[in-house]
């Protein structure tokens, strides 16, 4: 089994890297104008992955930042995972040839569940699935309405339709600083039997720590955003420490 990995995150609002608490547009930081520069900073910290949300595309339900992304694949050689705005095969092709590892497919998947299927029977694992919850129930559109489905029916679901890889937020932790939750990131996985990749609350390397004890449970990874900006975590010394360790 590959290492656990860890996903510093950028998220692009108007351009410039943001962070959103849990999802609300209205509570906005700005922590810098060029997604690159951040994405090479990232990247010399020893960042084998950088995980790239277009906010303004998950809003509008279409590609909005697409070239401040492209040029940071272009001009990194960490593999770049994108999401937001993604809703059709010339979205998802359009990201795959010009330099982006891995498309996160997310309210798509829960409104057109037949479309994240033919995705995944074309590009494998180059697809992930982004499963954002609220109280357990799969969140879409930017996290602006909840549908009815729960985030481990969705789940198995995918799997049956070859999902590999989850990508699983708890919008209630998502900025908060409070800590993952634990408990349901390890139920998904061991669910689905498939590799998720846990994001919302990471604040410190304990917590980054802890989720790796489920690694060998299917817990890949975490994406950290808000506790690399805010100084709580040194990404250099997490990724020493809690990747070259599992």
């Amino acid at each position: 089994m590959e290492s656990f990995k860890l996903y510093p995150a950028i998220d692009i609002r108007g351009g410039k890297c943001v962070r959103l608490l849990q999802g609300d547009y209205s509570k906005e930081t700005v922590y810098g104008d060029s997604p690159l520069d951040m994405a090479l900073r990232f990247e010399h910290a020893g960042a084998s992955w950088i995980h790239m949300v277009d906010l303004d595309g998950a809003k509008e339900k279409k590609r909005v930042n697409d070239d401040v992304i492209l040029e940071t694949a272009a001009q990194t050689s960490a593999k770049i995972q994108v999401g937001g705005g993604i809703r059709t095969r010339e979205d998802v092709a359009y990201y795959l040839e010009n330099g982006v590892d891995r498309i996160i497919l997310g309210s798509v998947a829960v409104q057109n569940p037949e479309f994240a299927k033919e995705m995944l029977a074309t590009y494998k694992e180059k697809i992930a699935i982004g499963l954002d919850a609220r109280d357990g129930y799969v969140a879409v559109n930017g996290w602006l309405e909840t549908s009815e489905v729960t985030a481990v029916e969705l789940g198995r679901v995918m799997a049956e339709y070859g999902a590999e890889t989850f990508i699983f937020t708890d919008i209630a932790k998502d900025g908060m600083m409070e800590g993952p939750n634990v408990e349901a990131i390890a139920e998904l996985a061991e669910a689905t039997s498939r590799s998720v990749i846990a994001s919302g609350g990471v604040s410190n390397l304990e917590d980054l720590k802890e989720l790796a004890k489920y690694h060998d449970s299917g817990v890949s990874g975490a994406i950290i955003g808000k506790a690399i900006y805010t100084e709580k975590i040194d990404l250099e010394s997490a990724v020493r420490e809690v990747e070259s360790a599992w």
